[in-house]
């Protein structure tokens, strides 16, 4: 996934047109090695939708997720530039597939602090926040993901999830009908991850944690999407989706940023809004 390097807006992910041709390999429907998400199974799930103005087009950019009723939390990279524009963004609730019908309108945007757009997704910190015009209503499709307690832990192994519209290969599409995908990826240690992508000169940074294996991860246009394990029982996020090696490959598992580094950023942005 070192697509996020050569991206030609200064801090977007990988745009995935849904009118996209599937190519070829479409056997493989999913986020790297997933299936069809079945309805509401996955509520907290968000498409991030971006007007780019250069094209005068609106392509589903990057995934997210509904972590309050008015805030959504994706990654940095899919926010282009050091002055978005909240009109240029929509955001796609409760839907399997992506829909230009009852989009939601983006009232603020937060990229954290210590993101560089020079740096993008590697470097670490690569989470934003998003605040809707206004609050949803949950409902069966729509409900937001709750956040991992700070001493929570989630040791190498531990199976979770993570869902997405993305690329079902480097540079496969996902075909119609561009159904939500999901798949389970296992934690990967944090030590192991280090060393294997120091094989390519790439550092894992202490806000980032790894999981996926051969054939098991996400991919371009999955960017900022969850990633969610059980804690206690409950469903909770612990990752967000921000870059890695290809898609899939041994020894190279997806990179996400660690929630439980950001949950001070998040609290104090969510609760002191007005």
């Amino acid at each position: 996934m070192l697509w996020l390097l050569v991206l030609t807006l200064p801090c977007l992910g990988g745009s995935v047109p849904v009118t996209s041709d599937p190519g070829s390999g479409t056997e493989l429907v999913g986020i790297v090695g997933g299936h069809d998400a079945a309805d509401g199974k996955w509520p907290w799930q968000v498409g991030l939708w971006f007007w780019d103005p250069t094209r005068s087009k609106w392509s589903l950019d990057c995934g997210g997720s509904l972590i309050h009723p008015q805030w959504v939390l994706t990654a940095a990279h899919c926010i282009p530039g050091r002055n978005p524009v909240t009109r240029h963004f929509e955001v796609q609730l409760g839907r399997m597939r992506p829909s230009h019908q009852d989009r939601l309108q983006v009232a603020m945007i937060i990229c954290h602090p210590k993101y560089s757009l020079e740096n993008k997704a590697v470097g670490g910190a690569d989470v934003a926040l998003l605040k809707l015009e206004a609050p949803v209503r949950p409902s069966n499709l729509v409900r937001w993901i709750r956040l991992p307690p700070a001493s929570s832990a989630f040791p190498p192994g531990s199976r979770c999830w993570v869902t997405g519209w993305g690329r079902i290969a480097p540079e496969e599409p996902l075909p119609p009908p561009y159904n939500l995908q999901e798949v389970e990826v296992p934690i990967v240690a944090d030590e192991i991850c280090r060393q294997q992508y120091l094989r390519i000169n790439k550092v894992i940074q202490d806000d980032e944690l790894c999981a996926g294996s051969e054939g098991r991860d996400s991919c371009q246009g999955d960017s900022g999407g969850p990633l969610v394990c059980k804690w206690r029982g409950t469903w909770v996020q612990v990752g967000v989706v921000s870059w890695g090696h290809k898609c899939g490959l041994p020894n190279f598992p997806g990179v996400y940023a660690r929630v439980t580094s950001f949950l001070p950023w998040i609290h104090l942005h969510i609760h002191s809004s007005p």
